[in-house]
Formats: C-alpha cells, structure tokens, sequence
C-alpha cells in the first residue's frame, strides 16, 4: 500500500479522498474500484482506477508544481520512446483536503527491477541504454531545465552536510573520495539534452526480463547527460555496467560525473528517508556500496 506521511505539511491522502475527487470530477469513473499502490516513491501516492488506470496524487508543493510539465512533455515525448511511458488521461483539480492539481494515467504493467540482481543483465543493460541514447537525442528545443538540471558543484554543500549527517553510516572517507574525484571531473561542454533524471528501480518497469516501460517523469528536462547515468549504480550489475557504460558512449569525465550524481543523490535519500522509507534507504546503501566499490577497484 502506499507509504505513509513522509514530508512536513503533507496533506492525508486515502482511498476515500480518491474516490470522492473522481467522483466530483470524472464522474464516468466514479464506480471504479479505487486500491493503493505499493510503491517506494517518495513524491506521489498511487492508487489504481479500475483495472486500466492510475490515480496519481503529489505529496508536496514542489511536486505538484511538475504536473503541468508531465502533461504537456509526455505526450510529445513518448512516440520516439522505445519502451511505454505514461499516458496522461486526465488533470484534476484541487478539492477539500488536498490543495494541489492530480493526474489520471493509463496503467502499465511490469515489476521493479531487484537494485543490481536482474536475470539477463547484459540485455537489460543495452535496454537501459537505448532509452537513455533515445531520449537524449530528441530535439530539445523549447524543453524546460530538468529538476536536476545544475551542476556537480551546485550540489557540493548540501552533499557535504548529508555526509555529516551520515557519519557512522557511512564510510566517510570513501564516499568523500568518489565525491571529491566527481567534482574534479571536467564540466558537460555541449548543449542540454533531455534527460528523465530519476532512473531508480521505482521509476524502471520490466516484462519477461526486459525494460517495459519507465515512469515518473517529474524531473524530466533539460540537464547533463551524466545524469541518467545514475542507473548504472542504481540498477545495473556490477559485471554489466561496462556494457552500459559502452552503450552510451560515457567517455570519461561523464561516466565520473555520472558517479557523483548517483552518489550525491543517494546519500541525501539516505539521510532524508532512513526513519520513514526503509525500502529507499535500502536502495541507497545499495548504489552507496556500489560506488565505493567502483572506486576501490578502479583505484
């Protein structure tokens, strides 16, 4: 079922208000069935609609504010795609108890990812990598900067401070290194392209061991390419990841960039969620431990 409050001022969100927002406002669904989704994100309540469909609710202000930017993206964005994303149906409005704008989307089918234990990872990984090559390569013009559209160096402090946090959590000699070494990295040089931002295991859907569809596009936008490279540590195998890494074409200074994204989003989800999202503080001791190892192998 979905997870419960997980930020501050985050409104209750239930399988009645569900109901009741369809019904004043899509009132052709209203006899749907109407059941919550177990997912491990951490910015949506999800409640499946029937058997086809899914009510998508944000948790936080910030959120809420990416829906527009889904529903206008997503549809000129998914015929060059090569695996399913979500279909927007319909935008809700705000109602009593809860303040923001929702969705409705088709529902797709498919199981997470296991973080690194795939059962045919060498196609998973070249999967991976047609979608990330895909999308970077459709025309940006007119796109909005991603979510995790700044730099390496933008992010400094606030992973810094995570590491602090962390500190008899984690190894903070060895995360500080690979963070230290990411910031040495030369800066993307080229134009932005597109990037989704957030490949985790929540956001990666598979059928019969191959990538099916990805959703959850909030952070979509413009950014470095080196961002999407965050499932490499995230998803991929260990003994995959070189076969990745080809497939995108990462020459050096990204795929290092690509290191200090994922680490510096894993340890802020590990400082922020380690008390109410234990399935997302798995996952980020997980690419934390992946990318320690990297280091320590690569020297």
């Amino acid at each position: 079922m979905c997870a419960g409050r997980m930020h501050a001022g985050e409104p209750d969100i239930d399988a009645s208000l569900v109901h009741r927002a369809i019904a004043a406002q899509f009132p052709q669904w209203a006899d749907l069935p109407v059941e919550p989704v177990r997912s491990v994100g951490t910015s949506n309540a999800m409640y499946r609609l029937g058997g086809d469909m899914v009510v998508r609710l944000p948790r936080t202000a910030g959120t809420a504010d990416d829906v527009d930017r889904e529903h206008t993206w997503l549809p000129r964005l998914a015929p060059s795609l090569p695996v399913a994303v979500p279909v927007p149906l319909a935008k809700g409005m705000p109602i009593e108890g809860y303040p923001w704008p929702w969705s409705v989307y088709r529902w797709l089918d498919g199981e997470n990812p296991l973080p690194g234990r795939v059962a045919e990872p060498g196609l998973f990984a070249k999967d991976l990598a047609e979608f990330v090559t895909t999308l970077r390569e459709i025309d940006p013009v007119g796109g909005p900067s991603s979510y995790r559209g700044e730099s390496l160096e933008a992010r400094d402090a606030t992973t810094r401070s995570a590491i602090t946090e962390l500190r008899g959590t984690v190894d903070v000699e060895a995360v500080t290194g690979v963070w230290d070494t990411a910031l040495k990295a030369p800066a993307w040089a080229g134009s932005p392209v597109w990037i989704h931002a957030d490949l985790q295991p929540g956001n990666l859907l598979m059928a019969q061991g191959r990538l099916s569809a990805v959703i959850d596009f909030e952070c979509l936008g413009l950014g470095d390419p080196a961002v999407d490279l965050i499932v490499a540590w995230y998803v991929v195998p260990a003994g995959a990841r070189g076969a990745f890494r080809d497939a995108v074409e990462a020459d050096a200074a990204t795929w290092t960039r690509g290191r200090g994204w994922a680490l510096s989003i894993a340890l802020l989800e590990l400082a922020h969620y380690r008390e109410t999202n234990p399935t997302m503080a798995a996952i980020a001791r997980h690419v934390i431990h992946e990318l320690v190892a990297d280091a320590w192998h690569t020297g």
